[in-house]
């Protein structure tokens, strides 16, 4: 399908296939599980293994393209976005595959998609695996059991394409810009010499053409991560392998800590990302277009309270939300990460206290590393509830 305003099109409908099964950010095997279990006969689904606690891992296939694409979500158990949105592409594709954009995907690539890598890590809702293993550190070593699982589809499937699908936090900037970077990618490096082969060079393409295809959506809001390479990082060794992979990194979208603006964004970038490979017309595009995807800076705060006057002195405090489980939900607890005279950082929310007294759990003593209960400046609480 030829660019034809598409991606604009399934922004504006994007509600009627968004699979509203699925939600908020603490995603676990269970939550898929039914979803899995009602796929259309489009989808084949497979048992592919089991997590260290003996959670299954499933792929799901689809297509019957000569292009064998590979991707999988939630290698780390608190990234859950990017599962969201692979199944919000699920429910697009079976609900419009008779449509020109659905049908070339089908008939010209293959994909394997595994929803949930790290279904141990996502019900603690952790970065690492029940071992305390970063999956994404275990390309090499293949010590835990998830590792080998996806090493062995990899080489199974033989992919043409693979996908490296995770979240980012709140802390990034897309370049020296008050913008957050809502989405982020990266095509990794091959060697520690970070050279651009033909492979990694389609990788490149593809990126270049999701940020140009998404641009009007998210203006100076994609970034681009260092290449700085990692034989143990999984998409370092699968593109070290000469296959194309491009990591996707969901971020946030102003006022969306629950990530279901940005997984309508992660679902445009893989249906573009699917487009450009069926159709075969991103090798048009210039590599170095790539480069010109700002780089990720960490210059933002949740919040910062700008001339406050406490005990301190007259300071910024800086404020970021620590992601807790408790009582089988996930809260957003506010904690003071930094007070200094000028913080020279962007907030995803900004207070300016102009000088009032404040106070912080009932002290007029500001703290470091401490969760905040409740702020009052000059006699008035501030909300601090995260939406």
């Amino acid at each position: 399908m030829e660019e034809t305003g598409f991606i604009k099109a399934l922004f504006e409908d994007y509600n009627s296939f968004k699979n509203h099964k699925i939600s908020g950010r603490y995603i676990q095997q269970k939550d898929i599980q039914v979803l899995l279990d009602n796929l259309g006969e489009e989808f084949s689904l497979k048992e592919i293994g089991t997590s260290v606690l003996g959670k299954p891992i499933h792929s799901i296939q689809f297509g019957n393209g000569p292009i064998k694409i590979l991707a999988w979500s939630q290698m780390h158990g608190n990234e859950s976005t990017t599962t969201k949105a692979v199944f919000d592409l699920l429910n697009y594709i079976s609900i419009h595959k008779q449509e020109p954009l659905v049908r070339s995907i089908l008939n010209n690539c293959s994909l394997c998609i595994i929803p949930m890598l790290n279904p141990d890590g996502a019900e603690a809702y952790t970065r690492v695996n029940a071992n305390r293993i970063d999956l994404n550190r275990d390309a090499q070593d293949l010590s835990q059991p998830e590792s080998r699982i996806l090493s062995q589809v990899f080489k199974n499937f033989n992919p043409d394409f693979c996908l490296n699908l995770h979240d980012q936090r709140t802390i990034f900037s897309a370049g020296n810009n008050p913008e957050p970077a809502v989405l982020s990618f990266l095509t990794p490096s091959m060697d520690k010499d970070r050279q651009i082969f033909p492979s990694r060079i389609k990788s490149m393409q593809l990126i270049a053409k999701i940020a140009q295809d998404l641009s009007e959506l998210l203006p100076g809001r994609i970034g681009r991560y260092d290449d700085g390479f990692n034989i143990n990082c999984t998409g370092d060794t699968f593109q070290s392998t000469k296959t194309p992979t491009i990591l996707f990194e969901a971020g946030h979208f102003p006022g969306d800590y629950k990530r279901e603006e940005t997984r309508k964004y992660v679902f445009l970038a893989l249906v573009s990302v699917l487009n450009s490979i069926s159709e075969n017309n991103f090798q048009q595009i210039d590599y170095q277009k790539y480069q010109e995807i700002p780089e990720n800076e960490k210059l933002f705060n949740d919040i910062i309270l700008r001339d406050a006057n406490s005990e301190n002195g007259v300071v910024d405090i800086a404020i970021q939300y620590k992601e807790i489980i408790k009582d089988r939900k996930l809260s957003f607890f506010p904690e003071i990460e930094k007070i200094a005279p000028k913080i020279k950082k962007f907030a995803h929310k900004e207070i300016f206290c102009e000088n009032k007294k404040i106070e912080i759990n009932d002290e007029n003593t500001l703290t470091e590393n401490v969760i905040v209960n409740k702020i009052v400046l000059n006699g008035v609480e501030l909300p601090l509830k995260c939406e």
